[in-house]
């Protein structure tokens, strides 16, 4: 791992000062909003508004990146990311923010495709599957970074937009100055809708469902602890907590994947995230006790996610993987487009416990829906699944496909 480390590590770095920059934008705006006197559904459509820029931004980029070149399209992207993050404070409106937020989600997702594509290129067959998940970890830990960051400044004021532009703008320094060669770029043709569901239903419709539980922790956290009275300290613990625990959740579930029925595996966490959320919503939970349920729900959010691709690859071809991967990305984007909307809608009617029930209502529907499916179909034995690997809803499909495919290598070699 150290090894790896040393050979990216301009780039790692850049992308941890990048997603600094992108998890404080996220819980600030959620405070900031109230502030400035917008509603949760006005709110709701500015977090949406992200989603649907990235979602865009996954189809786009790799064209953008075959016409001009990944090291054009990262330093042009990441200075529209820096104006962004200063624009929002100089124009405090929901329409003007909402726009941003689709130009901020398109630049995000550009600059991912470009980085994880540099990754792939600098790792070596060996230690690829290291380098993205030490990547992977570094996304979380930047945003989990960024929590603390806002507390160091008046959400009211302009320091926490101008902080993290400073961050995104530096953060392309290391990468750009670094001797690492731009890699060749190749782009995969993603399954369509019907071919996806006809190979696996269930991974379909819970990364569809999925799409709309991330959404709501990186779009509608900071709204909902506005709504809820918690101060500013209190929210970036919540959210933090969130992502801290699933960092903690990815690997143990991803162990016991590997050794069990990954619908019932599936069923469990599901469940438990359902009853997480159902005790904030039953009980008045004391702060202390919220973070305990922002642990639950971050904890099952990313390893569900991971779960359900991994469940879809063992019914794939290797050389299906990349074409599901960016399928999948795509229905999640659709269920994260209107996961915002839809607890914007329940908040608006019956306050901030809409929050949480939306999440309950999202995993118990994906624990049901995957009951019914064992039901429908033999289960793939597990000395004939494929491996799991900690992915995130952010990654793209060409660096789904590349740890998957290194890890099916390792597990092709091991005895």
């Amino acid at each position: 791992m150290f090894k790896v480390f040393t050979a990216s590590w301009a780039l790692l770095l850049g992308m941890m000062l990048l997603m600094v920059g992108n998890g404080v934008q996220g819980t600030l705006l959620g405070i900031r909003g109230a502030i400035e006197g917008f509603s949760t559904y006005q709110m709701s459509i500015v977090m949406s508004a992200y989603f649907a820029g990235f979602l865009f931004g996954s189809k786009m980029a790799p064209e953008l990146i075959r016409r001009v070149g990944h090291v054009r399209v990262f330093a042009a992207l990441g200075s529209l990311i820096s104006a962004v993050l200063v624009l929002y404070a100089a124009i405090p409106d929901w329409i003007v923010w909402t726009l941003l937020r689709v130009l901020i989600g398109f630049c995000f997702s550009g600059v991912y495709v470009t980085a994880e594509s540099w990754l792939n290129n600098t790792a070596s067959n060996e230690n690829r599957g290291q380098a993205l998940s030490l990547y992977m970890i570094v996304q979380m830990m930047g945003i989990i970074s960024a929590q603390a960051l806002i507390n160091f400044a008046d959400p009211a004021g302009f320091m926490l937009f101008i902080i993290p532009s400073v961050l995104v703008s530096l953060a392309f320094a290391p990468i750009l100055l670094s001797i690492s060669p731009a890699p060749t770029f190749g782009t995969t043709k993603s399954m369509s809708i019907r071919e996806l569901y006809g190979v696996s239903p269930l991974g379909v419709m819970g990364i569809f469902l999925m799409g709309g539980v991330f959404a709501a922790m990186f779009g509608m956290t900071a709204v909902w602890g506005t709504e809820a009275g918690l101060s500013v300290f209190e929210i970036s613990l919540f959210t933090a907590a969130i992502y801290f625990g699933g960092l903690v959740f990815q690997y143990p579930i991803g162990w016991l994947s590997d050794r069990m029925d990954r619908r019932k595996l599936l069923v469990i966490v599901a469940l438990i995230g359902s009853a997480g959320g159902a005790m904030a919503v039953v009980f008045d939970l004391s702060f202390v006790w919220l973070l305990g349920v922002a642990l639950i729900i971050g904890g099952i959010s990313n390893p569900l996610y991971s779960l359900l691709v991994a469940y879809t690859n063992d019914y794939l071809d290797h050389d299906q993987m990349a074409a599901a991967s960016g399928g999948l990305l795509f229905v999640n984007g659709l269920g994260a487009i209107i996961g915002p909307l839809a607890i914007g809608w329940l908040m608006s009617l019956i306050g901030p416990s809409g929050f949480f029930l939306f999440i309950i209502v999202l995993t118990t529907s994906l624990a049901a829906y995957a009951l019914w499916r064992m039901t429908q179909r033999a289960p793939v034995p597990v000395a004939e699944t494929g491996p799991f690997a900690p992915v995130s809803p952010v990654v793209s499909a060409a660096t789904v496909e590349a740890v998957y495919s290194e890890m099916s290598d390792q597990q092709a070699e091991s005895p």
